[in-house]
């Protein structure tokens, strides 16, 4: 009966470390004036080829040059933030993200590039296994026409290594709305 209980004992402690790290990334959001993107990667992120990946259809990237692709790397990461920045304005609130409840643990998860979480099932190591998803709610602005509008948005962050860092983060928003305010039409 030792084995289960050791398993269990392990699995909450790697859960409450992914817990702790997705809380505290997204928690950096809600300050990005302290939390410029190099601060981001270096803290949060692996320094093994981190990847963020907002997802959308590739019709929309002529406006929105950050969506529908994988950015690899720090120098890849980096330049996601700048094209972010560059087009979008994130204007978080004490609401943005939800308490410890709100964030979706599972410990195991084997999440594939293109594909959903997945159970490998086999040892404990810090191998990449692991996701947490959250949803956050947030005012956005575009930044060349100034028009802005309210969305809910879906982080998913796995690939966490040894130390817990996260090694993917996966970005699903409202692409439709960042079109039409980055275009200058009215987002209603």
């Amino acid at each position: 009966m030792s084995a289960p209980y050791a398993h269990h004992e392990t699995a909450q402690t790697r859960s409450s470390i992914i817990r702790q790290r997705a809380q505290a990334f997204c928690g950096a959001f809600l300050d990005l004036a302290n939390n410029p993107p190099e601060k981001m990667l270096k803290e949060h992120f692996s320094s093994h080829n981190p990847k963020i990946t907002e997802h959308g259809p590739a019709w929309a990237s002529k406006r929105l040059p950050f969506l529908g692709k994988t950015f690899s790397g720090k120098d890849g990461c980096l330049e996601y933030f700048s094209l972010l920045a560059d087009t979008l304005e994130f204007i978080p609130n004490k609401d943005t993200f939800p308490g410890k409840e709100g964030f979706v643990v599972d410990d195991m998860a084997s999440v594939a590039s293109g594909g959903g979480p997945q159970h490998s099932g086999v040892g404990l190591g810090w191998d990449g296994r692991g996701a947490v998803s959250v949803v956050g709610k947030a005012r956005f602005k575009a930044v060349k026409t100034g028009k802005d509008w309210d969305e809910q948005f879906i982080y998913r962050l796995s690939g966490f290594d040894e130390e817990g860092k996260i090694g993917h983060w996966e970005v699903w928003a409202d692409p439709l709305s960042a079109w039409f305010a980055v275009g200058g039409e009215d987002v209603s």
